[in-house]
């Protein structure tokens, strides 16, 4: 099986039922606009993934997975928070100054760093050092592949989902994941 071939499936079979997918709905049904969020995850996975690939083994030596557990644990009640806070909308619709593409790249990457596709990521581009363009290439048709039906099913329901309490629920698993990451 060719690495893109291998890459590909790795990644979206370990992205199926992943945060990034509850991410990726929680997006579409804050800002209902699935292009900028299509675009958002792309560019967040080609960005993430390709650093992963890149530095995952490197970093594997220098930090401690206890100090990593922590790391990740931070990171997911950073994102809690931060999806507790309602955008502002404006009278001509625009939501916030950052938009969708910013806000959902932002989120995307954060929720990507120690995610068992970017470890799947960093493991293959260990594996495959000489071909590691292909690496982050499958591993994004991967995420995206898993993701962007997500956005589009979604889009056509956005409109009849309660998105204060999506965005409570997707708190909440926020902070089981960090408290999760801490203990297991």
């Amino acid at each position: 099986m060719s690495v893109l071939a291998v890459s590909i499936s790795t990644v979206a079979l370990a992205e199926i039922g992943d945060r990034t997918q509850l991410l990726s709905l929680l997006l579409v049904s804050r800002y209902r606009k699935p292009v900028p969020i299509i675009l958002a995850i792309l560019a967040a996975t080609v960005a993430n993934h390709a650093l992963a690939a890149w530095l995952g083994v490197v970093v594997a030596d220098y930090i401690t997975p206890e100090i990593l557990k922590w790391v990740v644990a931070a990171s997911f009640l950073a994102m809690a928070g931060w999806i507790l806070i309602p955008d502002k909308i404006d009278d001509d619709e625009t939501i916030s100054n950052h938009g969708p593409f910013v806000a959902s790249f932002i989120a995307f990457f954060i929720a990507e760093i120690g995610d068992k596709t970017q470890i799947a990521t960093s493991i293959l581009g260990a594996n495959y050092a000489s071909q590691l363009e292909w690496v982050v290439v499958g591993s994004t048709i991967g995420m995206l592949l898993a993701n962007v039906p997500v956005v589009l099913i979604g889009k056509l329901s956005a409109d009849k989902m309660p998105l204060a309490l999506i965005r409570k629920v997707t708190a909440l698993l926020f902070i089981g994941l960090a408290v999760g990451s801490v203990f297991y």
